[in-house]
């Protein structure tokens, strides 16, 4: 019985292996897809197409491409809607799909793209705060796994900061004078969304710059809420397109509601060729494959490892900046990628070892401060060394009980 359930378990911890090494390619492949998209809605951006059009055409193509293909494939798993489920998916599209991108382009255009790509490692904090708080993730510090993935998320984050902050000299390619210049993404001609808004902050005493690292503090909580609330989800809910599906349905509706109040002129939602191919690179790959490989990896891998997969996207964009636009790679690029890379394998290492301790593979390591022995120890040490000696010793022990 106990070789049954141990090669059970054994064949069970292989095929979650499988999943979760593809998860991480998946992961891998997600941030690069990313890097591409901000390389290339960069030109599109630059020539001037208004942004509130730029996401109402992306989430509009991605829920084309979504929800047939989630209506077939998963017509026979899906779950009736309930109220519950409604709620939910309100909250997914509100958070994960309209908040996500509006409070980015609205703190991109008050600030810059480098004080832009200096909050995003925010993500992974926010994520694995808001995780541990719902129960998605567990964290022991009294165990090597539970400090693992602590220093790793940070070491993680250090990274994506040191990326940002500290350039350096050129290792590849020579330096330009002019490259931030043509690197920046232009919020000229753009009208004010939300101005209404904006103009009550600024009674307070907040100008433009402040009001934008807030909309960008804002962008990074609403990512976080995003992946924190759909891996609860997820575990109940099989259907992963349909819950990317529901979560573009309800973002969507968002976007094109304030976009036809925020947006005078009807030249705003006409489309020139280059932008016409962002739109298409931003709603097929970049949104519909993306979310949905971001949805099955949350499933499999957790929110907290997902959100640290962000810091990666800074590094994206440079080595495709680098092909495409002849951008030189820095030593600050070339530094933080790698911290962020160490900081990825620690988690990984850990969430893999706690894997296979729930699967009783291994035994968790305990600190050298904990206590040695502990009660799933003795219960496997008395199981184990079942001898006659040990019998007669425990039988009367729990009959004086």
């Amino acid at each position: 019985m106990s070789a049954a359930v141990a090669s059970a378990s054994a064949a069970a911890g292989v095929a979650v292996g499988g999943d979760v090494w593809k998860a991480h390619a998946a992961m891998a492949l997600v941030q690069l897809i990313n890097g591409g998209y901000h390389v290339i809605t960069k030109v599109a951006l630059n020539v001037g197409i208004n942004q509130l059009v730029f996401c109402v055409y992306r989430d509009l193509l991605a829920l084309v491409i979504l929800a047939p293909i989630a209506y077939v494939r998963e017509k026979r798993i899906r779950q009736p809607m309930n109220r519950r489920l409604f709620v939910t998916f309100f909250f997914l599209g509100l958070t994960g799909i309209f908040g996500n991108q509006l409070l980015f382009l609205i703190g991109l255009g008050y600030t810059n793209p480098t004080y832009a790509a200096a909050i995003q490692p925010a993500i992974p904090v926010f994520t694995f705060i808001l995780a541990v708080l719902m129960g998605t993730e567990r964290v022991n510090l009294l165990r090597a796994e539970g400090q693992a993935k602590v220093s790793g998320t940070l070491v993680c984050v250090s990274g994506a900061i040191l990326m940002v902050l500290f350039r350096g000299p050129a290792l590849i390619g020579s330096t330009e004078s002019d490259f931030t210049s043509q690197s920046e993404i232009s919020a000229r001609g753009q009208p004010e969304p939300v101005g209404w808004l904006m103009s009550s902050f600024l009674e307070f005493g907040l100008d433009h710059f402040h009001i934008g690292v807030l909309c960008l503090i804002g962008n990074c909580m609403c990512m976080a809420a995003f992946l924190a609330i759909q891996a609860p989800l997820l575990k109940r809910y099989p259907s992963n397109l349909s819950v990317t599906a529901y979560s573009y349905l309800f973002g969507a509706l968002f976007m094109v509601v304030t976009a036809l109040f925020m947006t005078n002129e009807s030249t705003d939602w006409t489309l020139t060729q280059s932008e016409l191919f962002a739109v298409i690179y931003a709603g097929i790959i970049a949104s519909a494959l993306n979310y949905g490989l971001l949805t099955w990896c949350n499933k499999i891998l957790g929110p907290a490892l997902v959100a640290l997969y962000n810091p990666l996207q800074p590094a994206a964009s440079a080595f495709l900046s680098r092909v495409f636009l002849g951008s030189p790679i820095y030593l600050g690029s070339v530094a933080g990628g790698l911290l962020i890379i160490a900081g990825l394998y620690v988690v990984t290492w850990a969430s893999f070892r706690e894997r296979q301790a729930a699967l009783g593979v291994i035994p968790p390591i305990a600190r050298v401060s904990e206590p040695l022995v502990s009660e799933p120890l003795i219960h496997k040490d008395a199981t184990i060394n079942k001898t006659p000696f040990h019998r007669v010793h425990v039988l009367p022990k729990s009959s004086s009980d």
